[in-house]
């Protein structure tokens, strides 16, 4: 319970990144297992997406430790099922305890085929084992009728760039697979005759939904994209890699400095927009401990991994919940403007 015995609300906003999203699955345990904390609404992209609605569902099948048992049961589904994917560490990454894939002939084999051929050529039936795993472990009416949170999706409309937030009533299976549909592997996800890639490219994730909401002030970014890089990329992977995590930050980022902009121009012009209409900013997440994870890692599954990266991100969690509990509800405990006037990794740390 809160300090005053209640219960504190908060709404979630999950970011995408492949595999990496085991680090959001920690840093949902560890929130479902604080009885001090309920979650209101929850805002996903990608593997992100994919993440609240197994929560959403466990948590209308069985409360919370059915919402923890959800998530387990998914991310050791995607391990399952990655034991036959052709992408396999190499021997050497094994062998000197690399998480990578950057070595793996067939990683390199796949890469260098996603550069020459589209997926309409490579995948024209759009085979995703996600969308197997996700059409079994997870059943959409629940996520749609569950009155304990509201859960929206992100992807991003092909022709247009922009986004389009799925809502009660209209999260399906086709949305979660439209946003995390990465056009370099997989063809464009057509809904209701529009036709959508991954909404990274557009809201990692949207916060306008949450920022209106009235359920939480209280906004909870969980984010396992780095911002920030020590070093220069030189090679032509690192290059890459880092364009598009620069990509796949840039929404959020731009949401974040309108939320900024909101808040100065409230304090300068001294409104009181009363408890409706103020919005608390959070962030889990720390760059240092996400410069270690490879780009090509996204692909890694294996259960041991996942497992590592789980733990890693209940441990964000952890610190969080001890550092900043008393703000929520109360105050941000992420400076917007010391982000937007200095960037910095100890900025950055701050969030943790």
């Amino acid at each position: 319970m809160g300090t005053n015995g209640t219960i504190k609300r908060i709404n979630l906003a999950l970011q995408g990144g492949g595999s990496h999203g085991a680090l959001t699955w920690g840093v949902l345990d560890r929130i479902l297992e604080d009885e001090r904390l309920e979650i209101a609404e929850i805002s996903g992209t990608s593997a992100g997406a994919m993440n609240a609605v197994v929560l959403a569902d466990g948590l209308e099948r069985g409360r919370r430790e059915g919402a923890r048992a959800a998530l387990e049961g998914f991310w050791r589904a995607i391990s399952r099922a990655a034991l036959f994917s052709p992408l396999q560490r190499s021997p050497l990454d094994r062998l000197l305890g690399r998480w990578s894939l950057d070595q793996s002939p067939s990683y390199l084999l796949a890469e260098g085929m996603s550069r020459l051929f589209s997926p309409y050529q490579l995948n024209p039936m759009g085979v995703n084992p996600l969308r197997t795993i996700l059409e079994g472990q997870v059943n959409f009416d629940n996520v749609n009728r569950c009155r304990k949170i509201d859960v929206h999706v992100t992807a991003t409309k092909v022709k247009t760039g922009r986004a389009e937030v799925f809502s009660r009533g209209r999260v399906t299976l086709d949305a979660v697979m439209a946003s995390a549909c990465l056009p370099q592997l997989y063809p464009a996800v057509e809904i209701e005759g529009e036709e959508y890639w991954d909404g990274g490219f557009s809201a990692n994730p949207a916060l306008m939904p949450l920022v209106t909401s009235s359920e939480s002030p209280d906004i909870v970014i969980v984010q396992i994209n780095p911002i920030m890089r020590h070093d220069t990329p030189v090679s032509a992977r690192e290059i890459i890699n880092r364009m598009n995590e620069i990509s796949f930050n840039t929404a959020l980022v731009k949401e974040l400095r309108a939320i900024a902009l909101m808040q100065r121009i409230v304090e300068e012009k001294g409104i009181d927009l009363g408890p409706a209409g103020r919005t608390y900013i959070h962030l889990i997440h720390t760059d240092e401990e996400v410069q270690d994870l490879a780009a090509s890692s996204k692909l890694n599954a294996e259960w041991a991994y996942l497992q590592m990266l789980f733990q890693r991100g209940r441990g964000w969690a952890d610190a969080w919940l001890e550092a900043h509990f008393d703000k929520i509800g109360n105050e941000s405990s992420f400076d917007l403007n010391a982000f937007f006037d200095d960037p910095a990794p100890g900025v950055l740390g701050c969030g943790r």
